[in-house]
């Protein structure tokens, strides 16, 4: 359905909500609703403490999808600049206040609730980027002193969420940045350049960088059974769990790697071996399924966007989505390292749900507005 001709500030709210991709909406609760079911077989059968406090979450973040869904995207061009710097300032407070939890200082306590910054700059990673390349012409993205500030601003919070630790969400959100500087048209040989000075870089980053229990997660990575009762424990029950539930799994409630304790993180990072145990390799398949409709509604909505806003900011949500889904997937799989990364709509979490949905509200307001033309004076209100 086309937009009308005028500005998409002068239509009603019917109108905005009328133009949402409904069918987008009721995939995601959909692919939610999966993952209320594990939550509650997680806990043995019981709503608490996990399935009912997710579906509280996603009640919370489908309101705020649709409030994002139907804003001006005038409105997120004009405060990108500044949805960054609350963010990037969220995080230096982080680095000395935060709250400690299983060895991490990753949280801000609001006493009611916590928040996880490093989430939240996911998502204004995303809208940085899309805000800097929008009306960059092809020749100036060619220039190497046009790259260095958006690399800059990329490499300030990734220093700032590895020293938290969190090596999944620094990988995530670095990978994500890369990516867009590619959807933008920055030169290949730039990325070439980076990726033999990330090469170069690999001693130093071992020896000065990374924690000892980052190494024993790559090194685990590469022989498990070396230390099966200890660091490599998690990947070998892991892959024992998803062995077992064969082709058609074991029955809901029935897994018994989840429900004897072995699997560790079931109600997180391990889910999708929970998953797998139960339902098997259809369980996860249909699963899989869904994140790959999702994925190419986020792929269509973004090449059909007519403004380069929008098509970054729905290229950047997608690309970021499809990252979360591959390395928590391959990593309980044995086929990436353990680096604690959630599976999205599915594993038990505050802000990521919320972060998640807030990212998919922008996905619906780029289909909201695909056919709104953004001129290189939008961002200054002209």
């Amino acid at each position: 359905m086309a937009l009308s001709p005028f500005r998409q500030s002068d239509m009603s709210l019917g109108q905005r909500l009328w133009q949402i991709n409904w069918f987008f909406v009721l995939l995601v609760g959909i692919t939610a609703s999966i993952g209320f079911g594990m939550l509650y077989s997680a806990a043995n059968g019981n709503f608490d403490p996990w399935a009912s406090r997710q579906m509280i979450r996603f009640a919370a973040g489908l309101f705020l999808m649709l409030m994002v869904a139907v804003i001006d995207i005038h409105v997120w061009l004009r405060y990108a600049y500044a949805i960054y710097a609350v963010s990037l300032a969220l995080l230096v407070v982080v680095e000395f206040s935060g709250s400690i939890g299983m060895g991490a200082q990753r949280w801000i306590d609001l006493g009611v609730f916590t928040i996880q910054p490093s989430e939240m700059m996911k998502i204004s990673i995303i809208l940085l980027l899309a805000r800097y390349f929008y009306a960059a012409r092809l020749e100036d993205v060619g220039r190497i002193s046009h790259v260095i500030v958006p690399l800059i601003l990329i490499a300030v919070p990734a220093f700032l969420i590895m020293r938290q630790p969190d090596l999944g969400t620094t990988i995530l959100m670095v990978t994500t940045g890369i990516a867009m500087l590619f959807l933008a048209g920055v030169r290949i040989w730039v990325f070439v350049t980076g990726a033999l000075a990330t090469i170069a870089a690999v001693i130093p980053l071992w020896n000065f960088v990374l924690l000892d229990y980052q190494k024993q997660r790559l090194l685990t990575f590469l022989d498990p059974e070396k230390d099966p009762l200890g660091a490599g424990y998690h990947i070998l029950q892991s892959k024992i769990a998803l062995g077992s539930g064969g082709m058609f799994g074991k029955g809901f409630l029935e897994g018994s790697q989840s429900h004897l304790s072995f699997l560790p993180e079931k109600q997180t990072d391990f889910i999708f071996t929970m998953m797998a145990e139960e339902f098997g390799l259809v369980g996860g398949l249909v699963l899989i399924g869904l994140y790959v409709m999702l994925l190419i509604y986020g792929f269509a909505i973004s090449l059909r966007c007519r403004n380069q806003f929008g098509r970054l900011i729905g290229m950047g949500v997608t690309t970021s989505f499809f990252l979360n889904i591959f390395v928590n997937i391959a990593m309980v799989m044995g086929l990436l390292p353990v680096v604690g990364m959630p599976l999205p709509l599915i594993s038990y979490g505050g802000t990521a749900m919320l972060t998640l949905m807030f990212s998919f509200g922008l996905l619906l307001c780029v289909y909201v507005h695909r056919d709104v033309q953004i001129g290189p004076g939008a961002a200054d209100g002209n």
